[in-house]
């Protein structure tokens, strides 16, 4: 049986990153969750307090099943925000109710990288799913035809590189998601002092996440091109 140190090497660090900023992300959301503000608004109050604020106009705010669901549409221009945010009165639920609206922020104001991410959706929808099948019937056809193999798997390898780049786009927009979302919370004094400091530190887990999500699919991407010949590296056989 083939083991393969290099994919080993290379995945290592996005795995062990990843699996750290799950267990950091959802201990810091717990631990804050648990500490009310002392303006006692819930994380709904608090999306359409700065919604007003900021002047932006026809966006919905939801609530939304699930753990941590929080998200913005931007095609339906509507805020979705989980139990614990959205009823919540704690740290956590305000930044990451903030956070959120930090989004709906970003497309009012036309942020380019925003807009990139929207457009890559529906082809890392398409491509996800397939790409790593694609690549991996290369290596597999590479045995019977090395020129039809090598074909195959740069499709495979292009479709995973749009992968790659919406992972890389994603971290701007959740960075300056966040500090959007700390300058409102600053602005309107929705939070203060040590409460301020308790949703920088929740909002810097979450960021983590994505940041983790972003390695690991830069490297997988690195050990697909040296496997396939196109770095410089020996291909499989």
């Amino acid at each position: 049986m083939y083991f393969d140190w290099l994919y080993l090497v290379l995945a290592a660090p996005g795995m062990l990153l990843g699996l750290w900023a799950q267990w950091r992300v959802k201990s810091t959301f717990t631990h804050f969750s648990q500490i009310a503000t002392q303006r006692g608004m819930t994380g709904a109050e608090v999306a359409h307090w700065i919604l007003q604020t900021e002047g932006i106009q026809g966006v919905s705010v939801e609530g939304a099943p699930g753990f941590l669901s929080d998200h913005y549409s931007p095609n339906e221009k509507t805020l979705r925000l989980s139990p614990d945010v959205y009823s919540g009165r704690s740290i956590a639920a305000v930044g990451v109710a903030a956070h959120e609206v930090g989004h709906a922020i970003q497309h009012a104001r036309a942020y380019a990288f925003l807009g990139m991410r929207s457009m890559l959706v529906p082809v890392v929808q398409f491509a996800s799913p397939i790409s790593t099948w694609i690549i991996f019937g290369g290596f597999f056809l590479s045995g019977f035809s090395h020129l039809f193999g090598q074909l195959t798997m740069i499709v495979g390898i292009a479709l995973f590189s749009m992968v790659v780049l919406f992972q890389l786009v994603t971290l701007p927009v959740e960075f300056d998601a966040s500090s959007r979302a700390l300058a409102a919370i600053e602005k309107g004094q929705l939070l203060q002092g040590s409460e301020l400091d308790g949703a920088r530190t929740v909002l810097r887990a979450a960021a983590w996440t994505y940041v983790a999500a972003a390695v690991s699919a830069v490297m997988t991407l690195l050990y697909f091109l040296i496997r396939s010949g196109l770095l410089g590296g020996r291909q499989r056989n």
